[in-house]
């Protein structure tokens, strides 16, 4: 059992994951992936360099991630040329990642967390999607004080991202964390042990 699980900018996604990974789940994170496969061993960093210059590459040999987001921000074909070299790689480390969670435990339930689960069309290979939704308002208010960044950042990242209407519509569970710590807890362990019980 593969569960995807999803969510914008500041809705609890990741809280949720650690929650499922309490309760029992093995929880990949892609965005944890995401930087495994800009690293010089792995495929996508010669095709990356290839895509986009050498001047990609800092002094360490490490892709220079700073130099890489001003070539393709703002820039849909560009953006679109590297997540089509860096998705799949990432979908690859995943794949790698299950299959030893599964040699150590075969009924393990996997939860991939990826804030691109639609969008890298990773929904469609996972058992059930769980997205997390929160309302922009709240979204806008929580990033802000994380990350310190301002409010018209947020609303522009919020933008850029699938409307919570728009991955409500293709998920299995929608969780709400509008409300307090409490209520994501409950929502999580609510929608963890009715998996459980169906799969039982």
């Amino acid at each position: 059992m593969i569960i995807g699980l999803t969510g914008g900018i500041a809705s609890g996604k990741s809280t949720a994951a650690r929650l499922l990974g309490e309760l029992g789940a093995y929880v990949i994170d892609a965005d944890k992936l995401g930087h495994r496969a800009y690293e010089p061993d792995r495929p996508a960093f010669a095709a990356v360099v290839a895509a986009f210059g050498d001047d990609v590459v800092a002094e360490n040999g490490q892709i220079d991630r700073k130099v890489l987001g001003g070539k393709v921000f703002g820039d849909d074909d560009a953006l679109k040329r590297l997540t089509d070299i860096v998705w799949p790689e990432i979908r690859n480390l995943a794949n790698e990642e299950m299959a030893a969670a599964r040699a150590e435990n075969p009924g393990c339930i996997i939860v991939l967390e990826a804030a691109v689960m639609f969008e890298a069309g990773w929904h469609k290979t996972v058992d059930q999607v769980w997205c997390v939704v929160v309302a922009p308002e709240v979204a806008i208010e929580r990033a802000t004080a994380r990350d310190g960044i301002d409010a018209e950042a947020v609303q522009a990242r919020i933008d850029a991202q699938l409307s919570n209407a728009e991955r409500e519509a293709q998920s299995d569970i929608v969780i709400d964390n509008s409300g307090t710590p409490e209520d994501l807890e409950r929502q999580v362990k609510a929608a963890w042990a009715n998996l459980k019980e169906a799969s039982s």
